[in-house]
């Protein structure tokens, strides 16, 4: 017995579609007014009735076709056309002829400075509320 998938398991391939759009079992399942378990026999399913297709596709945000002609491969294949290393306007130091413009720890701590700036007029906003409210206690 073989131990590959089969080509044409539609409900692996809404598995893999709605992995890719970053979706969970449950949001789908919201999307399609049904609960976690439904979706989970329906990815198991190998083929799902075509009414029933067009409403997954249309919750996943995808067409009918690209669910049936779905493939890990496809996929991969096109999220590389974005990467062409000969005229790549990115540059990110991967050891394919790019080099980084910039240093990510100098990125890194720019963002610290910031985020200590931001923590220390939230602190002092609060010594001023506190001050504040210690006033108007001695008024009353």
């Amino acid at each position: 017995m073989s131990t590959l998938t089969k080509p044409n398991h539609i409900g692996r391939k809404i598995s893999r579609i709605r992995e890719l759009r970053d979706m969970k079992q449950e949001a789908l399942a919201q999307a399609l007014g049904t609960n976690q378990q439904a979706v989970s026999a329906l990815e198991n399913s190998e083929t799902i009735d075509e009414d029933k297709l067009i409403e997954v596709a249309k919750a996943l945000g995808v067409s009918v076709e690209a669910i049936k002609n779905f493939s890990d491969e496809a996929a991969i294949n096109y999220f590389n056309t974005f990467t062409d290393t000969k005229d790549s306007q990115m540059n990110f130091g991967n050891g394919n002829g790019h080099n980084c413009t910039f240093n990510p720890l100098d990125k890194l701590m720019e963002t610290i400075d910031k985020n200590e700036t931001l923590y220390e007029r939230l602190l002092q906003a609060e010594k001023d509320k506190v001050e504040y409210l210690e006033k108007l206690l001695k008024q009353k």
